[in-house]
């Protein structure tokens, strides 16, 4: 069996899974310190079902992380060190980040001589002398980690990874985070992830044995995996060392359990919470992946994450007769006391759903006062924003399936512009939490290659070999590994015929026998 967790903004859902099959499920409202939450819903859980010991593993899509960058709490104290002199000195490392979101992290940076050019010439040689003294400054001013980014290392790594070795040696107490591992091609947004995964160390190893010890008392004797972003898991020794690969984990496992309920592999997905609403396109049974750079907390990253509209719009969300305004504040995981029909004193978009007949829930009779005029201008413009953010993620003018999913979903109806038909599967109020359960373990590796000797298999057997390694690594059992989506880019701007292969590779869990 399989537990499946995943905290939202409002609440903190779990599912037990006995293989496909849904035996039990939960929900209780988000904690503000997440954690008790999340052994809150899982006490419950268990409740109704209380096999502890035949609990195999256990699947976590959190927000931990992502609180931490947007509230800049809890950071680690993170400098950056590029290998790149004398190139790339006109765009320094964190350029582009917030003031107050740099200064969080202590806004340490240091270039020393190094990196590649495109075809794996080295730049300028590794500047060892150079990299010793900045590892040896850095300690004095208080750092605990380290981000690594080197010109062009997704081509060759070789100057990041001798980089680590030599700061690990000076100075052994360093959390050391190397770009190529991070992100895709780019320097600034492939320097930027590693850094956002450096930052977040502390905050991972915290978060990761605090779960593992609430399952421990629980009584709950079960390997934890985190969920990615890319609708797959890590386990947790690979999550402390990765964090950043969670953030978007949520929206990421609504979807893959849109996919799992309904049947559709291909269509859209609206996942209604109760602080905002995700749309997302379905390709294959997985989230379409983001082909733009993406800012988190502000700062442009190009690791993946799903191709995703949000809006700030759910259950939660405020909603002010005069002057007319929906949002985009909300009560978030205070509904059930804030809400009209709770016997709160907020108007909410969960009261206008109760008051136009939508859903049943709390006492239909606090909400009867409503003017009905009111209550139709409501649903109208929560129905037009929900197809607005539909039409944005559609690549054609075409109908598509639409999945609707998440306890929001009673705000809209039956009917959507732009869907050739809308589906509501049982159990759509914890799709996030079956995501996390029947996910798969997966690893995702991206290179450039110069297929100038026609070697272009070799390109893709490399970049597969990589890509199988790296899911093995992060939990999956290797002899159910396959590669799934294979990407070839050419980059025509280069000469040598250069291209940017992207693999991606899946296996099932690998659980003790």
């Amino acid at each position: 069996m399989f537990i499946g967790v995943d905290v939202g903004g409002t609440n903190t859902d779990a599912v037990l899974m006995d293989g496909s099959r849904l035996v039990g499920a939960a929900k209780l409202p988000t904690t503000a310190d997440v954690t008790s939450g999340i052994v809150n819903t899982v006490t419950e859980l268990l409740k109704q079902n209380p096999a502890r010991g035949q609990v195999a593993a256990v699947m976590v899509g959190t927000t931990h992380f992502t609180n931490a960058l947007l509230e800049r709490r809890h950071l680690s104290p993170t400098a950056v060190i590029r290998l790149s002199l004398p190139a790339t000195q006109l765009l320094p490392p964190l350029v582009d980040w917030p003031a107050e979101l740099r200064d969080a992290i202590g806004g340490v940076t240091r270039m020393v001589g190094g990196g590649h050019e495109f075809d794996g010439r080295e730049i300028s040689p590794l500047d060892r002398a150079a990299l010793r003294q900045a590892a040896r400054d850095i300690v004095k001013d208080g750092i605990r980690a380290v981000a690594v980014s080197g010109v062009f290392s997704p081509v060759d790594p070789s100057h990041e990874t001798e980089a680590a070795a030599l700061i690990r040696e000076e100075s052994p107490g360093l959390r050391v985070c190397l770009s190529h591992e991070n992100g895709r091609m780019g320097l600034l947004e492939r320097e930027n992830a590693a850094v956002l995964n450096a930052c977040l160390g502390d905050v991972a190893l915290r978060t990761v044995q605090g779960i593992e010890e609430a399952l421990t008392e629980l009584g709950i004797n079960a390997t934890l995996f985190m969920s990615q972003n890319d609708g797959t898991l890590m386990d947790a020794e690979f999550a402390a060392r990765f964090p950043v690969l969670t953030i978007s984990s949520g929206p990421t496992n609504s979807m893959r359990g849109a996919a799992w309920l309904s049947g559709i592999t291909d269509g859209i997905v609206v996942d209604v919470g109760g602080t905002s609403t995700d749309v997302g396109a379905l390709v294959k049974g997985f989230p379409r992946e983001s082909a733009v750079a993406v800012n988190l907390a502000g700062v442009r990253t190009n690791f993946r994450i799903p191709d995703m509209v949000s809006i700030a719009l759910g259950g939660g969300t405020v909603v002010q007769p005069g002057p007319w305004r929906i949002g985009p504040e909300s009560v978030g995981y205070r509904l059930t006391h804030e809400a009209l029909v709770f016997g709160g004193q907020t108007l909410t978009a969960t009261d206008l759903a109760v008051a136009a007949g939508r859903a049943e829930l709390g006492d239909p009779r606090l909400v009867a006062g409503l003017t009905p005029s009111l209550v139709a201008r409501g649903m109208a413009e929560i129905q037009e924003r929900v197809e607005t953010a539909i039409d944005s993620v559609k690549l054609s003018q075409d109908a598509a399936p639409v999945v609707l999913v998440g306890g929001g979903s009673i705000l809209l109806g039956d009917t959507l512009a732009g869907a050739s038909r809308v589906l509501r599967p049982e159990n759509a109020g914890v799709a996030n939490a079956i995501g996390a359960a029947i996910a798969h373990v997966g690893g995702q590796v991206e290179r450039v290659y110069s297929l100038e000797a026609g070697n272009r298999a070799e390109a893709i057997a490399d970049c597969s070999a990589a890509a199988v390694g790296r899911a093995a690594a992060a939990g999956a059992d290797p002899s159910t590994i396959e590669v799934v989506d294979v990407e070839e880019v050419p980059l025509t701007y280069l000469p040598s015929n250069v291209t940017r292969v992207r693999v991606k590779a899946v296996g099932n869990l690998a659980t003790p026998s």
